[in-house]
């Protein structure tokens, strides 16, 4: 039995999510296979190796060019490294993809850190 879950997201850009795997402190492989419960593995068009006993397969969607994240949720090893639902994966990744459009229009970004965790950016010409 898989205990592999997928869910859609809206991540095209797959530099701004290597520099969010870099801010976490994982690896983004390319064409390689992700980990999961008992041994399974998943193939992914990008996989997040984590630190713990499972990863993160992200392939491509057919239906929207978004890729879409699988992992193996099974005891809390991937909640540890990228939070709920991959709540702080997806945070970088918009953190480093708004940063990378910024500087295409050669605006200045300054980034905080917020006390509640989130993440404030402000751009300016």
């Amino acid at each position: 039995m898989s205990h592999f879950t997928t869910i859609q997201t809206q991540i095209r850009d797959a530099e701004a999510l290597e520099d969010a795997c870099t801010e976490l402190g994982v690896e983004l492989l390319r064409d390689a296979q992700a980990r999961g419960y008992a041994e399974q593995t998943r193939h992914g068009d990008l996989v997040i190796r984590l630190r713990g006993p499972y990863d993160i397969a992200a392939n491509r969607s057919e239906t929207n060019d978004a890729y879409e994240l699988t992992t193996d949720w099974w005891g809390g090893h991937v909640e540890k490294e990228v939070g709920p639902e991959y709540g702080r994966l997806i945070q970088l990744y918009g953190v480093h993809k708004t940063i990378r459009e910024a500087q295409k229009k050669r605006l200045r970004v300054t980034r905080r850190q917020e006390t509640d965790g989130s993440i404030k950016l402000t751009l300016a010409a």
